[in-house]
């Protein structure tokens, strides 16, 4: 009666993993009896037709009486292997159910893990955070922007600037050039009287300024 009482408010339970584990155990421990039975019928079997085939001739009626044994023996193996099929198949039935139970309790903790994880989250939620993600990286990158930008807003024109440059080149070459039409060459004065000698004042200017022309290009390379 108490034991009664204390199963009807689950006292008395068993986990259900436990059961079908030893629901399992047992059914294998009756399969490795009926295969002991069977192979001890088998040899049984063996023995009577070796004995009907020693008196077949001699003695008929052992003979006889040991094929009787025979089939009676077949009759009886042939029982246990129903019975073995049967014991095998509620094997297979048992693990497929506990492995069924346990693959739907895993799958349930993964679903309760999974509320948890997800909590009061939703579909508004996310794009709203989404949205929020998405405008302050839009601002990031105009402070980015604005603070790349020069100070004083100041725009400049890049092909004016190489304009205004490559007028002060020629403003700096043409002055240059002038200032070496005024300087005198002072020469040796063999080499002078052999060049006055040797060339026409025409000639001696134009390679005068040649050479001046040479100097300030490679002072301007510089």
């Amino acid at each position: 009666m108490m034991a009664s009482f204390m199963s009807y408010f689950g006292a008395g339970r068993k986990d259900p993993k436990q059961t079908a584990r030893d629901a399992i155990v047992g059914l294998r421990q009756q399969l490795q009896m009926i295969e002991k039975k069977e192979e001890y019928l088998q040899r049984k079997i063996e023995e009577e037709t070796k004995k009907a085939r020693a008196n077949a001739v001699s003695n008929k009626a052992v003979a006889t009486a040991a094929l009787k044994r025979k089939k009676m023996t077949e009759q009886e193996l042939d029982k246990l292997a129903g019975s073995r099929l049967q014991l095998e198949l509620q094997v297979n039935t048992l693990e497929s159910a506990n492995l069924n139970a346990e693959t739907m309790a895993a799958m349930k903790k993964a679903s309760d893990a999974l509320k948890v994880i997800h909590g009061n989250m939703n579909l508004d939620k996310v794009d709203a955070t989404m949205n929020a993600v998405n405008e302050q990286r839009e601002l990031a990158n105009e402070i980015a922007e604005a603070l790349s930008n020069p100070i004083y807003g100041v725009e400049v024109d890049e092909d004016e600037l190489n304009a205004e440059l490559e007028e002060l080149q020629q403003e700096e070459l043409n002055t240059r050039l002038n200032e070496a039409d005024h300087v005198p060459v002072h020469l040796p004065p063999t080499s002078r009287v052999s060049e006055d000698k040797a060339r026409t004042p025409a000639t001696a200017v134009e390679d005068d300024e040649e050479a001046q022309l040479k100097e300030l290009q490679a002072a301007l390379a510089m």
